[in-house]
């Protein structure tokens, strides 16, 4: 009796455990039958296991299945594990998809490979590939930047404002690694400041300003960027200041101040060399005193001596009183001064 009881309670462990496998996997089937069908019905056919696999590797069977199914449709060999791969690489396999689609609709080559590396480099693919079949407009320069128009100088120093505004439209081939819309921007801006500087007049530009689109779309400003200049167009251009005019002003100004400042340093060394001339005059005048001062010494040593007699010394102040009558008759009177 108790064996019967034993075996009685393992045939109903076993079928419990059966009966519980039997319900996961009912249940399993039935979060994937919607999936299994759809994709039954739309000629992709993809298994249960497949599904149960995608959830393992935490990948959504759900955009695996869309995504097969519209690449089936539009007629592309893309296999499951390809899509399954680029969305375990942080790819949006949605998105490469219908790029794809949209670049055969208009005969661009855009391999799986190719628009998967752009989706991965963090580029929007199907945005690149709308640009390509409908081309853009960019503002020369961008206002989002702050600057409302390119300012250059004509070789006769007026200054003009342009805006410009380039068609452009995306390269795929070098989209990855390509330069962005902010260096078309720039290069497009130095060339039209290079254009307007080689013009000798400003009304040359004024009167012809497709002579800019022509000179800068000839320098090839796309090369090496993720887009293929269509066209570069003046959309305006306004007269600034006359830069030339200001710059020769300021440096009229700037040399009026410096002859100013040279003239200013030529009258203080005059002036100083006036009063070393006039302390020059004063010395030699103290040194006449000092000489007069000495004559009386002389005379009075020569009596002294016997060279100078009393006659001789008559003779002597008979010459100065003379000679000092004469000074004051040579002098002007102050009648005769005013």
């Amino acid at each position: 009796m108790n064996t019967l009881a034993y075996t009685f309670d393992g045939w109903t462990i076993f079928w419990l455990v059966l009966l519980g496998i039997l319900l996961i996997l009912l249940l399993i089937m039935f979060n994937f039958i919607g999936l299994y069908v759809r994709a039954m019905v739309s000629g992709s056919h993809v298994t249960f296991a497949d599904l149960l696999g995608m959830r393992i590797r935490n990948v959504n069977p759900l955009i695996i299945v869309n995504s097969r199914i519209q690449a089936m449709r539009a007629g592309l060999q893309v296999s499951g594990r390809e899509m399954e791969s680029h969305v375990l690489a942080g790819g949006n396999v949605m998105r490469v998809i219908n790029a794809i689609i949209r670049a055969n609709k208009a005969n661009i080559e855009l391999p799986w490979n190719v628009a998967t590396a752009i989706d991965l480099a963090g580029r929007d693919i199907l945005e690149a590939v709308q640009t390509s079949v409908n081309p853009k407009v960019i503002d020369v320069p961008n206002p989002a930047l702050g600057r409302q128009t390119i300012d250059a100088v004509a070789k006769n120093g007026v200054q003009l404002k342009v805006k410009a505004r380039v068609t452009v439209r995306t390269n795929i081939k070098s989209l990855v690694g390509g330069a962005t819309e902010e260096t078309i921007i720039a290069r497009v801006g130095e060339g039209i400041v290079t254009a307007i500087g080689s013009a000798t007049d400003h009304k040359d530009v004024l009167e012809n300003p497709d002579h800019i689109s022509k000179a800068v779309l000839a320098k090839g400003l796309d090369a090496n960027t993720a887009f293929e200049i269509l066209s570069i167009d003046i959309a305006d251009i306004d007269v600034g200041e006359n830069i030339g005019a200001k710059l020769a002003a300021d440096q009229a100004a700037s040399d009026l101040r410096r002859f100013q400042a040279e003239a200013e340093q030529r009258r203080a060394m005059a002036v100083a060399h006036e009063q070393e001339h006039i302390a020059k005059q004063a010395e030699n005048r103290a040194m006449v005193v000092l000489a007069e001062a000495e004559v009386p010494k002389a005379i009075a040593e020569a009596f002294r001596n016997g060279n100078l007699g009393v006659i001789d010394y008559y003779k002597l102040k008979n010459i100065q009183a003379d000679t000092g009558m004469r000074e004051s008759i040579g002098k002007p009177t102050d009648g005769a001064k005013s």
